[in-house]
């Protein structure tokens, strides 16, 4: 019986995210309430709070489903020694761009995240996991940089710190724009020719330190 509890109420809180990615798509956050999240879950509005403090918290655990999968492939870069560290950073990007591209989840969570998400008061404590999820993929791209430089990949005065901040701005950018209109350009065929670019420019001019 107990077993069979927690088993509904696993159900209930992926019915709430499933629900929580709908409306926050349709309306934007800052206009859902968390009854009309509970209304499309077929749930009660107690059962949100069950499972979640408010709405930032139902946001940030919407978000962080569809991310861990590129959280861990982050993991794993910048915590692995690389025989060709480019490369590597080649796949780790590739890769985001494809899930993206083949995964409706991922597709509807960075939609909402980049263009439904008004940043309220109420969605400070989710702006404020953003940040951090920001810096520590910085602190794993740039550790896979430095091996880079070790490796003789790159200069011993490349900037890895900007060379970092490039990349993530590139990569992020080619999200949100696909997201704006993914019917403007197939990101599957496209993104690794645009990836490859991005490390071709890195290999023939890093910007230097200083």
């Amino acid at each position: 019986m107990a077993r069979r509890t927690k088993e509904d109420a696993a159900f209930t809180r992926e019915q709430l995210l499933d629900a929580a990615e709908r409306v926050f798509l349709e309306r934007g956050v800052a206009h859902t309430s968390l009854a009309e999240v509970a209304a499309a879950a077929g749930v009660t509005r107690g059962a949100v709070y069950w499972h979640f403090r408010d709405k930032s918290d139902l946001f940030d655990a919407m978000c962080e489903r569809a991310r861990l999968p590129l959280e861990a492939m982050l993991d794993r870069a910048g915590t692995t020694t690389h025989v060709d560290p480019l490369a590597a950073l080649r796949e780790l990007a590739v890769s985001a761009l494809s899930r993206l591209a083949s995964d409706p989840r991922a597709h509807a969570v960075f939609e909402v995240m980049f263009h439904k998400c008004e940043h309220a008061l109420e969605m400070a404590p989710a702006d404020e996991r953003t940040r951090r999820e920001r810096r520590r993929c910085l602190t794993h791209v740039e550790e896979v940089m430095r091996q880079a430089v070790a490796a003789g990949q790159l200069p011993a005065d490349a900037d890895t710190a900007l060379a970092t901040e490039a990349m993530h701005a590139y990569v992020v950018g080619l999200m949100n724009e696909w997201v704006l209109d993914p019917a403007a350009w197939d990101l599957a065929v496209r993104g690794p020719v645009l990836i490859d670019l991005f490390i071709a420019g890195l290999r023939t001019a890093p910007p230097r330190k200083p």
